[in-house]
């Protein structure tokens, strides 16, 4: 027997949840404005952005912090009340209460020296490890950074020729989502921004492309399956959930999950090239600068040495330091790409290794969290969670996926510095 009235419970105060975290805007409230790139241009690149508390206290949010962690902690305390402590939707919803208060307090903090310590709360940090004794994130970044250097310059073809403007770009990749999200109609868009500090950013129901920027036939395979089959395709999946409708949002451990999962889409699609991955370790490289001292001249100088133009530096040092200060700690988010593909890539190898494929597809089902799909698993065989609609087809159809991990799981107890000896006489 369907209880429609608990159902009903949960879906309003799943509405709360959505409606409050609405107007928290993170990027918004961290980026720098043009002006700071123009001055540090003319200064040859020699002294700091002009970037302090003042600076932060002037793009004022758009809602009153304390209340709006009030708001929540009155919803958890609802939460409690209505469910009670130990229901398992009701947990879920209580960790993202609490999740979204420590978002607040990091926007609280720009421009200070708590900021950076609440970005490793919800982040993560560059030393952190996958478990007792394992390598940091640091570690993957050297590791992977020593071997790209040798295959980086012999894996290029003219699918890395920059030839599409991003009005050409918007059109190709419209019209390849259209295929792939059919049922949306003309709901889906692609279109055109000048307001993102990324080459392309996906919203609600559509993706954003930076305007006056050219593009790769890779760079649309890899915007493709990451914005496209992950991020937008999770947005409207979990925009579909009747009853739990939180899973339309997601708080930052959320964010991990879906970053991850959309460079593991990266890679099981073949779309991801060695460049793509030195920037994504790079980004490592650079917070662990930053976390140890670094300022922004010194971030911005070793994005130079890699090879990356005077703009493209300032791009990518900015988002080292948005939120913070030009010689303070570092904003901690663009860890989550590595960081969330590891913590993926294993719990999908544990999963086939222990005959729970089912569980799978459910990284798609919305803006979840890993550790709560024990639970949505649950939740989708009572019906208060709907399956995902859009899965790619990797996930759809696990055969090949699931011997690629077999192999895997055999594949990771050899040493490889051991087989190096013995194919020393054939390399």
């Amino acid at each position: 027997m369907i209880d429609t009235k608990y159902h009903q419970v949960i879906r309003d105060l799943s509405e709360r949840l959505v409606n409050t975290q609405r107007p928290i805007r993170i990027l918004d409230a961290l980026k720098w404005n043009g002006e700071i790139e123009v001055d540090f241009f003319k200064s040859g690149f020699k002294a700091l952005p002009a970037v302090g508390p003042t600076f932060y206290e002037n793009n004022r949010l758009k809602f009153d912090p304390d209340k709006k962690i009030d708001e929540f902690n009155q919803i958890e305390r609802d939460i409690r009340r209505e469910l009670g402590q130990y229901n398992s939707i009701g947990s879920i919803m209580q960790r993202m209460c609490r999740e979204y208060a420590m978002v607040v307090e990091l926007l609280k903090a720009r421009g200070t020296p708590h900021f950076t310590r609440y970005s490793q709360q919800l982040y993560g940090s560059s030393d952190d490890a996958f478990y007792a004794g394992a390598p940091t994130l640091k570690d993957l970044a050297v590791l992977i950074s020593n071997t790209l250097s040798f295959i980086k310059n012999q894996t290029g073809t003219d699918m890395d020729k920059k030839i599409y403007t991003s009005e050409e770009a918007v059109a190709i990749l419209g019209e390849r989502l259209s295929h792939y999200f059919q049922d949306e109609g003309n709901q889906l868009r692609v279109k055109l921004s000048d307001d993102i500090i990324a080459d392309a950013a996906a919203g609600a129901e559509f993706i954003k492309l930076r305007s006056n920027t050219m593009f790769s036939e890779r760079e649309l395979k890899v915007l493709e399956v990451h914005e496209g089959w992950v991020h937008l395709g999770t947005t409207l999946n979990g925009m579909s959930q009747p009853i739990c409708t939180f899973l339309s949002k997601g708080p930052p451990s959320s964010t991990i999950t879906q970053e991850g999962l959309a460079i593991i889409m990266e890679v099981f699609t073949f779309s991801s090239h060695p460049s793509r991955m030195q920037g994504l370790m790079d980004r490592v490289t650079a917070i662990h600068m930053a976390e140890n001292g670094a300022n922004f001249i010194e971030v911005f100088n070793y994005f130079r040495e890699q090879g990356l133009t005077e703009k493209e530096s300032y791009t990518r040092a900015t988002r080292v330091f948005r939120g913070s200060i030009p010689d303070g700690g570092p904003f901690t988010k663009d860890l989550v790409y590595n960081k969330g593909f590891i913590l993926i890539y294993n719990y999908i190898r544990l999963a086939i290794q222990r005959g729970l494929l089912s569980r799978i597809p459910l990284l798609f089902l919305g803006k979840a969290t890993l550790e709560d799909l024990h639970v949505l698993s649950d939740l989708v065989d009572e019906g208060l969670v709907v399956a995902p609609k859009y899965v790619p087809p990797q996930f759809k159809d696990l055969a090949a996926l699931s011997s690629w991990m077999c192999y895997s799981l055999f594949l990771n107890q050899l040493d490889l510095k051991r087989l190096a000896q013995e194919y020393k006489e054939i390399l």
